[in-house]
């Protein structure tokens, strides 16, 4: 399974009703927050869900999942904070 960072633009297999297919991750977790790129409607999704309608990744974010979900939750990496 390929990464999920914060950041990602993503094409999706069916475009949005405002015409665009294009989408960029605003919040990871449990649940998916994306952003449309042509009218800026915000929908939030399950994992799975996220995953099936996904087509491919155009643009990898910057910061990797595992780091972001550490940013989010205020831990160290030394473990506890």
């Amino acid at each position: 399974m390929e990464e999920i960072r914060l950041g990602d633009l993503i094409q999706t297999r069916k475009g949005h009703p405002c015409g665009s297919d294009r989408w960029t991750v605003i919040r990871i977790g449990a649940d998916i927050k994306i952003k449309c790129c042509g009218c800026g409607r915000i929908v939030m999704m399950d994992r799975a869900e996220f995953v099936k309608r996904r087509k491919k990744t155009i643009e990898q974010g910057p910061v990797p999942e595992a780091e972001t979900l550490r940013q989010m939750t205020g831990q160290s990496e030394g473990g506890t904070p």
